[in-house]
């Protein structure tokens, strides 16, 4: 008794549980339908070869530099803009919006004028092979309004999910998705009387959907949202006394996200050099993982906007010990996703038409998958939730880069290019960062030093 006593306070209550779904599940399903969205592109575009199939993926790399530009400037802002509704100072808030809006316009123009200038030069930082560039410069051109059009509304997104608001931006992505498939069916293969345009009509579709979800998230947040009641006026307001905060903690977001997908760029090379078996038995465990963690990734928002709440409220210890319950609530949910991955690893691999050598690897990876899950949950809710949410970024920064380039990759690549370890242990090595940062955010929840004063 007199344990539980102790650890109820830690345990959560059903107004605590009440609030983390209501901001999870929408964000979870967002990121479930952005899954969909990809996949049926690549389904699409795979029909037509692979000339289209790669000058798309590679275009998309470029495109993708400025979405994680644009998520790194939409987090910092997300810190405080969480904190100053706990505190309910709504000038503060505008502040930050209009920093991060001016931002994002600044840095979608410069990718805007790069595109326009060189898309073949764009082209050739990924790939040496004519017909691909030549294809990818097409999705380039129509892509051009993109970068303005997928900034804004996906910087407001965050800032609206911040106070709240999840509902609107998970309609919109519903409703987007129905948009891009079926404008990319109707111009890839020229259906209801339209010219069969291939890769471009992928960037068409694309763009269309980007029109649609600008026009609807933006038009709402700047005309009709009540809660944070921004205007395009306040563009021009006065926000320099807030600058210094917003770039100490956007910096390191925005550093620690981009050096992440360079890691993982440079594991993907590890893997590339192992072996076409490893890198197919990789791919077919890449989805199941995505989709098995995608809770996880609403969950971790949801401890990032709650922290920041509770912590604009000046409650401290109420923050601590959410952030306990958080890390609880990410073993739970891991165990649950590892369980899932290794209970239904069988039936997928076997769905696939691949040699007794790749399905061997694939189980291999499925179970290793299934056991770092656990770890990956964990440290996913503390690092890009309860941890950012209390502004500890740059503590972030050290941790995503650290353990990632002195341990995953060389680890990974000695293990699979040197030692020639079974395909477990070479998974496991390669995402040994997963299982570090986990054991040292739990020390670093501990100490308290991840509440920053704002």
């Amino acid at each position: 008794m007199a344990f539980m006593e102790r650890i109820r306070p830690y345990l959560g209550d059903k107004p605590f549980y009440r609030t983390v779904a209501a901001i999870a599940v929408p964000i979870s399903l967002q990121s479930l339908i952005t899954i969909g969205v990809n996949m049926m592109d690549t389904i699409m575009l795979g029909s037509l070869g692979e000339t289209a199939l790669s000058a798309s993926s590679l275009a998309n790399q470029f495109i993708n530099i400025f979405h994680i530009c644009c998520m790194g400037m939409g987090m910092g802002a997300s810190v405080l803009t969480s904190r100053f509704w706990g505190m309910q100072d709504k000038h503060s808030l505008r502040k930050a919006v209009t920093i991060m809006l001016r931002l994002c316009l600044v840095i979608a123009s410069l990718f805007t004028i790069a595109t326009i200038i060189t898309p073949e030069g764009l082209m050739r930082i990924y790939t040496v092979e004519e017909p691909i560039i030549a294809a990818g410069a097409g999705y380039f051109r129509w892509s051009i309004p993109c970068y303005l059009l997928l900034g804004l509304p996906l910087t407001c997104t965050i800032v609206l999910r911040s106070v709240g608001q999840v509902k609107l931006p998970l309609v919109t992505s519903i409703i987007a998705f129905f948009v891009n498939i079926f404008f990319n069916y109707m111009f890839i293969f020229g259906k209801f009387g339209a010219p069969a345009m291939g890769v471009e009509g992928a960037a068409l579709g694309t763009l269309i959907s980007r029109v649609f979800e600008f026009g609807f998230i933006c038009g709402y947040f700047f005309f009709l949202d009540q809660k944070i009641a921004y205007r395009v006026r306040h563009l021009f307001m006065k926000c320099r006394d807030l600058l210094g905060d917003y770039l100490k903690i956007s910096i390191p977001v925005l550093v620690s996200d981009a050096l992440l997908a360079l890691g993982n760029s440079a594991v993907a090379m590890v893997m590339g050099r192992i072996g076409a078996s490893f890198v197919s038995a990789n791919a077919i465990t890449t989805v199941t993982q995505q989709l098995s963690t995608v809770f996880i990734q609403g969950i971790s928002n949801a401890s990032s906007i709650i922290t920041g709440h509770t912590l604009g409220e000046g409650d401290t210890e109420k923050a601590q010990r959410q952030g306990v319950t958080f890390l609880g609530l990410g073993v739970a949910i891991g165990i649950l996703a590892g369980g899932l991955i290794m209970l239904i690893s069988g039936p997928v691999i076997s769905c696939y038409n691949i040699n007794g050598e790749t399905r061997d690897i694939a189980g291999q990876l499925m179970l290793a998958v299934g056991v770092i899950v656990i770890f990956q949950s964990a440290n996913s809710i503390l690092t890009k939730g309860v941890l950012r949410g209390g502004g500890d970024t740059k503590f972030l920064m050290l941790a995503d880069i650290l353990f990632l380039w002195i341990a995953s990759i060389p680890l990974g690549g000695l293990a699979g290019l040197y030692w020639h370890l079974p395909a477990f242990w070479i998974y496991i090595f390669l995402k040994i960062d997963q299982f570090i940062k986990a054991i040292w955010c739990v020390f670093r929840l501990g100490s308290r030093k991840w509440i920053k004063k704002i």
